[in-house]
């Protein structure tokens, strides 16, 4: 099965992982998925904060 990636560096969408780990946010099912990583780090990002704690631990 493939698997997409996100890289956070170019902004683009990699079908197997082509570059640096350390640049790459997934793995993801599609290439929609992927495309959308950035925005659901961000949501991520606002619960936590919304928590009180900033700490994705819990």
């Amino acid at each position: 099965m493939t698997e997409y990636w996100y890289n956070v560096t170019t902004g683009e969408v990699e079908e197997g992982a082509q570059s640096s780990w350390k640049h790459l946010l997934g793995p993801y099912d599609t290439r929609e998925e992927a495309a959308a990583a950035l925005r659901r780090v961000r949501q991520n990002n606002e619960a936590w904060e919304d928590e009180g704690t900033g700490d994705p631990t819990g």
